[in-house]
C-alpha cells in the first residue's frame, strides 16, 4: 500500500489533535519574576490574610521589599476602606467564586497611596481556609482621571458650583442622615429678581457672567465643609444645611441675601433692591423622622418653593420661610424633643 503524502501526514496531525513541531519550554518562574505586575499568593484562615508569596516586582508598586510584605498585616498594607473590600471579596470566594476583581488603595512605604486593581484567582478551598493568587496593577492615574470626570458630571458647567444632579442625590442621602439621627434639615431656594429683565437688559453673555458671581458669592458665604450649594436650575441656587434649625437657616439665608446684595451688580429694571442685583430666598426646615405622610424629601423642596414664592409676593429681596410639620401628632412632639 502507497504511503501517504507529507501534506496528508501534516493534515493527519493537526485533525489527530498532535502537533507537527515540539513547543519549547515555558520557564513560569521567570514569567512570574518579570511581571510588571505584583503577583501575591495568599492564604486564609478564620478571616486572617497571609502573604506567603511576593513576586519582585512588588516594591516597585508598594515601595515595600518583598520580605516586608511577607510579614505585613491587610491593616499595614491597605486603607481600612479597602480592607473592607477584601474581606468582602474574600466571602465571595468562600462561597464559590472562583475570580474576582477588586480596586483597592494601598499605603507605600513613603506613605503616599497608590490605587491598584487586584484580579484574584481562587487556588484552594478547603475547611475553610483558602489559597489565593492575586495579580495587581497599578491603576493610580486612570484612577484620577476617572475621579475627575465623576466630579465634572456633578458640577455646573457655567458657574462651578454642583448642579442638580449632585444635588438630587445629597438631599436624599442627607435625608436618610437625618432620620438616622433625628435632627433637622433644612433647604434653602433662591431665585434671582427679575432675572429675564436682566438678560432682556444687558445680554446672555452678561448674564451669565451675573450668575457666576453670585454662585461664587453664595459658595463664600457658606462656610460649613457639610453645607451644599448647588445651581438648582437657570437663575435658581439651592442650599442644603444638614443638623440645621430654622433659625439659623433663617439667619443664613438673609446673610445670603445681603452677600449678593454687596456685589452691587447693576440692574436698572430691579426697582425692588434699588436697581442692583438681588435675590429672593424660601428657607424650609424638617425634623428627619420615617413614616411621615408627606413624602420625603420632595416635601422639603415643596415647602421652600412655596416660601421662596411667598417672598416673592412681599416684595422679592426677602425671606421667607416654612417649618415642614405634617398633621401628625408624633411627629409635633418630636419637633419639641
Amino acid at each position: 500500500m502507497a504511503r501517504p503524502s507529507v501534506r496528508a501526514r501534516a493534515h493527519s496531525c493537526v485533525h489527530s489533535g498532535k502537533r507537527a513541531s515540539r513547543s519549547p519550554a515555558v520557564d513560569f518562574r521567570a514569567l512570574v519574576d518579570n511581571s510588571l505586575d505584583m503577583i501575591c499568593q495568599v492564604e486564609i484562615v478564620n478571616g486572617v490574610h497571609r502573604f506567603v508569596y511576593a513576586s519582585p516586582s512588588t516594591p516597585e508598586l508598594v515601595g515595600w521589599s518583598v520580605e516586608e510584605v511577607l510579614e505585613m498585616s491587610l491593616a499595614q498594607l491597605y486603607t481600612s476602606e479597602s480592607i473592607a473590600l477584601i474581606k468582602n471579596d474574600a466571602e465571595k470566594l468562600l462561597n464559590g467564586h472562583q475570580t474576582s476583581l477588586v480596586t483597592v488603595e494601598a499605603i507605600r512605604k513613603d506613605g503616599s497611596h497608590v490605587w491598584m486593581e487586584n484580579k484574584v484567582r481562587l487556588l484552594s478551598n478547603r475547611n475553610g481556609a483558602m489559597s489565593v493568587i492575586i495579580c495587581s496593577r497599578d491603576i493610580t492615574q486612570r484612577k484620577l482621571f476617572e475621579d475627575r470626570l465623576a466630579r465634572l458630571a456633578l458640577l455646573d458647567g457655567l458657574t462651578g458650583i454642583f448642579n442638580r444632579r449632585a444635588f438630587d442625590d445629597t438631599i436624599k442621602r442627607e435625608w436618610k442622615r437625618a432620620v438616622r439621627t433625628r435632627s433637622p434639615l433644612s433647604l434653602l431656594l433662591l431665585d434671582v429678581d427679575n432675572f429675564k429683565l436682566y438678560n432682556d437688559t444687558y445680554g446672555h453673555q452678561q448674564g451669565d457672567d451675573c450668575l457666576r458671581s453670585i454662585a461664587e458669592t453664595l459658595s463664600h458665604t457658606v462656610k460649613r465643609a457639610e453645607d451644599m450649594v448647588s445651581r438648582y436650575g437657570g437663575e435658581e441656587f439651592a442650599v442644603l444645611l444638614p443638623a440645621t434649625e430654622m433659625a439659623g437657616a433663617e439667619l443664613l439665608a438673609q446673610r445670603l441675601c445681603n452677600a449678593v446684595i454687596e456685589l452691587r451688580i447693576p440692574h436698572l429694571a430691579n426697582l425692588c433692591a434699588g436697581q442692583i442685583v438681588s435675590v429672593s430666598c424660601g428657607a424650609s426646615t424638617a425634623i428627619g423622622r420615617s413614616g411621615n405622610p408627606v413624602r420625603m424629601p420632595e416635601g422639603l423642596l415643596v415647602a421652600a418653593d412655596c416660601a421662596l414664592y411667598r417672598a416673592k409676593r412681599q416684595g422679592r429681596n426677602c425671606v421667607a420661610s416654612s417649618f415642614l410639620e405634617p398633621r401628625d401628632e408624633s411627629y409635633r412632639n418630636l419637633k419639641a424633643d
